[in-house]
């Protein structure tokens, strides 16, 4: 499944007016999932369309136009007690503020961003749309888990012409998700591509920063790689980022190492979270540049870290043509065993002491 445009029948939208932010609660058109799932491929298509479908907001404004836009994207994971909960909204929320700022819209309360979250998945949840908990999916540490995919973006109002937006639209949806990377391997390969510029804004979660990563990680599979890393604009020395992830490197000396964030790196609340269980183990955990000789040389795992990826053991780094082979392959121990932890305490198996979820249901 991966992600996929179904999106479940109750969507938000809030309004900055100039002075306040109003809300709405919107339910689209939908049938029982039961109902849903027996239509035919054109029926589906067609009730899909409605869904996606929100006449409120303008074809042409400078979200469309100039790209000026950011987002957010986080989980609902269902619970070994049944319960739904959304895995660190508070995070996604201050990030979001930060990103509107960034881009010189009046922010969205991180409040209402919480709330309208969780009240959300709840009442998508009161009409069937959403994932039960497997027991199954223990076996794997929760590889092959779904969960519910929370996609908030900002959309601005009617606009041409270079300019910023002052009334907003924020809007948020939801739909089914599952493993992310589904590629037959897991090698990455380093882009001649540069995902983000110092002065840039490649520290917002913002709509234009995507276009160069998913041409770049469209090529790297084309070479038959699944991921494309991004290194600095500024040397091309050091690793900045996957495609759509951050990116952590075990080495030979024990220490894990990621990428100190700066305004080219987006500050990932995956990577927050594996940063505090790592150093929760008693690993020693550095957070600063590493060039692509150090990562080639005195790497023995690698794994990238997001929302979707979760904690995704890479096998190789190939950069210039030289192979990097990593000795543990996708079975890296470190990234197995933080991954494990992430998602037991996502999926409710591992008691969470950190306060990370949030109850949706």
């Amino acid at each position: 499944m991966a992600f996929a445009l179904n999106l479940y029948p109750w969507i938000y939208l809030a309004r900055f007016d100039g002075e306040k932010w109003s809300e709405q609660f919107i339910e689209q058109p939908h049938l029982s999932p039961e109902e849903e799932s027996k239509l035919s491929a054109e029926q589906r298509n067609e009730l899909m369309t409605k869904r996606n479908n929100i006449p409120l907001l303008p074809l042409v404004n400078y979200t469309t136009q100039y790209g000026l836009g950011c987002f957010e994207g986080l989980k609902a994971l269902p619970q070994k007690d049944g319960s739904l909960k959304v895995f660190r909204p508070d995070q996604n929320a201050e990030r979001m503020h930060r990103s509107m700022k960034g881009l010189m819209m009046p922010p969205f309360p991180q409040e209402l961003f919480v709330n309208a979250v969780c009240e959300l998945t709840k009442k998508n949840a009161q009409v069937g749309f959403r994932p039960k908990y497997e027991q199954g999916w223990e076996q794997e540490n929760y590889r092959d888990g779904h969960a519910v995919y929370i996609r908030p973006f900002t959309y601005s109002e009617p606009a041409i012409g270079l300019g910023i937006s002052k009334n907003p639209w924020v809007v948020i949806i939801e739909t089914p998700v599952s493993s992310y990377f589904t590629f037959p391997n897991t090698k990455a390969v380093t882009t001649h591509r540069f995902r983000a510029t110092p002065g840039g804004t490649g520290w917002i979660k913002c709509n234009a920063n995507y276009v160069s990563a998913i041409l770049a990680k469209k090529e790297a599979e084309s070479q038959g790689y699944m991921e494309a890393i991004f290194l600095d604009a500024k040397t091309g020395n050091y690793i900045e980022e996957g495609s759509s992830c951050n990116i952590f490197f075990y080495l030979k000396n024990g220490k894990l190492v990621t990428p100190d964030l700066g305004d080219t790196i987006l500050p990932g609340i995956t990577r927050a979270s594996i940063i505090q269980l790592a150093k929760d183990k008693g690993l020693t955990v550095e957070e600063r540049r590493i060039s692509i000789d150090e990562a080639m040389s005195e790497s023995v795992e690698i794994f990238v870290t997001g929302t979707a990826a979760g904690v995704s053991p890479i096998e190789s780094l190939t950069h210039k043509g030289k192979v990097h082979e990593l000795p543990f392959g996708d079975k890296g121990e470190v990234a197995r065993e933080l991954g494990a932890l992430l998602k037991g305490i996502q999926y409710g198996a591992i008691a969470d002491r950190y306060g990370w979820l949030y109850p949706a249901s």
